[in-house]
């Protein structure tokens, strides 16, 4: 596709709680006003692993994009660090949408949400929450922990209790959190153990970048209870949901089984796994559906 706008990058911040969520905005050159979508990324992931490349996409439709990073994560603040709170995280979410409302440089009335993975559940959530939104677009979308678990099996759940219980006595003791694996392989205390999870993982991280492969713990209950998709009957906007056929870690037929609950729900689904819809073929065709979704409902 080739660029319809020039757009220049800004490093930002916003407050969230007593903590600063750093973001990248992205501006189309020339366009005054222009819509805006909010990016935020998934399982203990930061915006520097493939959140810029989508909002580049949309940056040169014309539409501006703040791709952010949870608080405790990245160069975000936010201590402990590797905390991964689904309730921080939906109010970091609340904060990005406060801050692109407090801006003069974009269109407030045109705001879209846009979350992948674990982020892709949050935005259910959000829409549901905030029906002032334009437009949201949910990719290979977490919507069930219990659907989640049992990809995981019994005995890999029941085998993490005893790391989860010492974490959760240590936030109790306010010491340092004792931590598991995000993505590991088969086998592995890991959050995400599927045989393409680490190296699908580890190949969003940027040439020269860094990713701590390891989150506090205590959030391995609050996981398995979070069902987001259960928000989707309550989405009151039009939201695109991209589902993987392949998706070893966000069961798809669950998310299927939600998506179609959405008033105004619109889905595309693709032969692919997981962790494809960054990279090559899998990107181009998902970013090519999701620019002419938000087209439709942000400049339309």
């Amino acid at each position: 596709m080739s660029n319809l706008h020039t757009f220049t990058r800004h490093d930002v911040s916003f407050s969230s709680g007593e903590d600063t969520c750093a973001a990248w905005l992205y501006l189309p050159d020339g366009v005054e006003a222009p819509p805006i979508v909010i990016l935020g990324h998934g399982l203990g992931a930061t915006r520097e692993m493939r959140l810029g490349a989508f909002a580049e996409r949309f940056a040169a439709a014309g539409i501006a994009s703040l791709a952010f990073t949870y608080r405790h994560f990245g160069d975000s603040s936010g201590e402990p660090r590797q905390l991964l709170s689904i309730k921080r995280q939906l109010a970091d979410w609340d904060a990005a949408i406060a801050h692109v409302k407090s801006r003069s440089d974009v269109d407030t009335s045109k705001i879209a949400v846009w979350g992948s993975s674990f982020g892709g559940g949050h935005a259910i959530t959000v829409a549901a929450r905030h029906p002032e939104l334009a437009a949201a677009v949910s990719q290979c979308p977490f919507t069930d922990g219990i659907a989640a678990a049992r990809v995981l099996g019994p005995r890999r759940s029941m085998g993490m209790l005893p790391i989860v219980a010492r974490d959760l006595f240590a936030g109790v003791r306010r010491a340092e959190p004792v931590r598991i694996a995000l993505a590991g392989d088969p086998g592995d205390k890991a959050l995400m153990t599927a045989p393409d999870a680490k190296s699908g993982y580890f190949a969003l991280v940027p040439k020269g970048g860094t990713l701590i492969n390891e989150v506090a713990a205590r959030v391995v209950p609050t996981i398995t209870a979070y069902r987001p998709g259960r928000y989707a009957k309550k989405v009151a906007m039009p939201i695109l949901f991209c589902v993987c056929d392949h998706d070893s870690v966000a069961p798809p037929k669950q998310t299927l089984e939600y998506a179609r609950t959405a008033p105004k729900g619109e889905i595309k689904t693709y032969d692919f796994g997981h962790f494809d819809i960054y990279l090559g073929e899998a990107f181009e065709t998902a970013v090519a559906h999701q620019l002419e979704f938000l087209i439709r409902h942000l400049k339309g």
